[in-house]
């Protein structure tokens, strides 16, 4: 692809690195900010400088948050005896637009993958095994992706807690095999979180 402004190469080099955006897309989204008012361009700019600086981590759960403790987390009324496992923030939002599940989540950042050199130390595991230790929770519902990995790291995590007498559940298969939640619809998302199963039961599916 032949430029004719190394500025603009440089732009659409940097775009381009983002997951999903080809050198093409990439020239398209950099040519549209080329044609806003300058000001536009400067609010993009601002807000993800400052998303970069000022976001933070739910000491608690994990999930992104403005605070140390997410809007959540804070809820006095939402069920803390109840937390549901997720991969990250992109779960979270798809399991909240269903509006059917009322207790807290745990944020692992990621699911175990050997092939990735992804390994339970680098996730959010340790945390959870601590709060099950110190009997914050009643329920742990697994609601990571039906893939391998999920129910990899699933497993793991129940094989460390099975002894502490926590209920565990897992999502209903109303999820497909190999879907992830951000995709499934908020109906069937639902569904599957209301009608969670026991999640010995679900290995045995």
């Amino acid at each position: 692809m032949d430029f004719s402004s190394k500025l603009l190469e440089n732009a659409v080099n940097e775009v381009a690195r983002l997951p999903g955006i080809g050198k093409r897309t990439a020239l398209r989204l950099v040519l549209h900010l080329l044609k806003q008012p300058v000001e536009n361009t400067n609010y993009l700019t601002e807000s993800l400088k400052v998303l970069r600086t000022e976001v933070k981590t739910c000491e608690k759960c994990h999930n992104i948050s403005d605070t140390l403790l997410c809007e959540i987390c804070n809820n006095p009324k939402r069920d803390a005896s109840v937390v549901c496992v997720v991969e990250d923030i992109r779960d979270v939002m798809a399991i909240e637009n269903t509006s059917q599940f009322r207790g807290l989540y745990h944020v692992l950042g990621g699911k175990i993958s050997p092939i990735e050199g992804i390994g339970p130390q680098n996730l959010e595991i340790e945390s959870l095994i601590e709060k099950v230790k110190n009997n914050e929770i009643k329920e742990l519902i697994f609601a990571l992706s039906s893939t391998m990995e999920g129910d990899t790291t699933n497993f793991y995590i129940f094989k460390q807690i099975e002894k502490f007498g926590v209920a565990t559940s897992t999502i209903a298969r109303g999820i497909s095999v190999g879907d992830e939640l951000e995709y499934a619809d908020e109906v069937t998302l639902g569904r599957s979180i209301v009608n969670r199963i026991p999640f010995e039961q679900s290995m045995k599916l």
